[in-house]
């Protein structure tokens, strides 16, 4: 049979994507002109329904649909609208600069967002007066206000003296604007561990395959809960026993090694989950959400009778702990762990240090 020319090639069905609500749920619609090929795979969407009424087939409207359909801009859209209603029209223009730059500067979602919500705070409390004709003391007056009245606490306050900087620095060209503005000293804080037994008892207690595997791999690999929701099947190079790591804080990629106690069990997992594209999926297909996977910990904390205040976090800092416990070299434990600075992992000298432990106090010896 001779092929088809590029004019007689059947052309691609159009589809439209509606935010709806269905039955008291929001939902997406999916509407397309009838065409069997299209409708299966519509149907192999988790949560796929047909809606008589609407003459129209839907899925929830949840992230990982809005991201894979193109509605996420959408939803931020709809943030940004919000946000800008907030700011009087004489700083739109500014908090429309802004969010620019940090897009040209190609910043992290998380960091957009955040440095967005800070210096939106400063346009609210400005109103009517603008944010360009503010000098270095105005902006001193500015964070006396957020330390004295508001109480913000340390951490918040320097994200909210970064968002500031970044936009009077970067995006007006300011420099040493901040100059004689001091940062709060941030406490100096330790990181949590759990220790062995603990650990232990903490997986024997997660029954469920598929969030026994995600806490193994990350107190196993040393990962942040944005990087094991973020890993994909393809990451996993069982031949060479190592795990690629991709695109994670500060943009940076790594490799860490497998753990060979849960080669065996990854395989069982995959045969019975069967994932398509993100190693751990969500109940509509896409990557699981990072709030389900600290909500699994939190819940295996408490089936475990572990009764301290820790995150899934502490995890990552346990493997870093208990490697540098069982002799390893510190400089392996940074590139494991993907720290820039040797100054960053050194900090798990203070929580793990057997020569110190080992010393006995006077009292002891009355």
């Amino acid at each position: 049979m001779a092929m088809e020319s590029d004019s007689q090639k059947k052309p691609s069905p159009k589809i439209n994507f509606e935010l709806g609500v269905h039955r008291d749920k929001h939902v997406i619609l999916i509407r397309f002109d009838k065409d069997a090929e299209l409708i299966a795979r519509v149907k192999k969407l988790k949560g796929a329904r047909w809606s008589s009424t609407l003459k129209a087939w839907y899925v929830p409207d949840v992230a990982e649909y809005r991201k894979r359909f193109g509605l996420a801009e959408a939803k931020e859209s709809e943030e940004i609208k919000r946000i800008e209603e907030k700011i009087h029209p004489v700083n739109r223009e500014a908090f429309g600069r802004m969010m620019d730059q940090l897009k040209l500067k190609s910043y992290s979602a998380n960091t957009i967002k955040t440095y967005r919500n800070e210096f939106m705070q400063l346009l609210v409390v400005l109103k009517s007066h603008s944010v360009d004709d503010c000098n270095a003391e105005k902006i001193r007056s500015y964070m006396l206000y957020c330390t004295k009245t508001l109480q913000l606490s340390e951490n918040s306050l320097h994200s909210r003296l970064n968002a500031l900087k970044f936009y009077f620095e970067q995006v007006l060209h300011r420099e040493k604007f901040f100059y004689d503005i001091p940062r709060p000293k941030k406490p100096s804080k330790l990181p949590k561990t759990i220790n062995n037994r603990d650990i232990k008892r903490l997986l024997d207690k997660t029954e469920n395959l598929k969030h026994n595997t995600m806490l193994k791999l990350c107190y196993g690999m040393g990962l942040r809960v944005s990087e094991i929701v973020n890993l994909k099947i393809s990451d996993i190079d069982s031949k060479n026993m190592q795990v690629f790591i991709e695109s994670a804080k500060g943009k940076k990629d790594r490799y860490v090694n497998l753990p060979e106690s849960i080669l065996d069990q990854l395989r069982r997992y995959f045969r019975e989950e069967k994932p398509n594209y993100y190693l751990f999926e969500g109940q509509y297909g896409g990557k699981y959400s990072t709030r389900s996977v600290q909500q699994i910990f939190k819940n295996a904390l408490k089936k475990a009778n572990i009764i301290k205040p820790v995150g899934i976090h502490s995890l990552r800092h346990s493997f870093a702990t208990h490697l540098l416990e069982s002799g390893t070299d510190i400089r392996f434990i940074q590139e494991l762990l993907g720290h820039n600075d040797i100054k960053t992992t050194l900090i798990y000298t203070q929580v793990s240090n057997n020569s110190v432990r080992k010393i006995k106090s006077p009292l002891d010896n009355l």
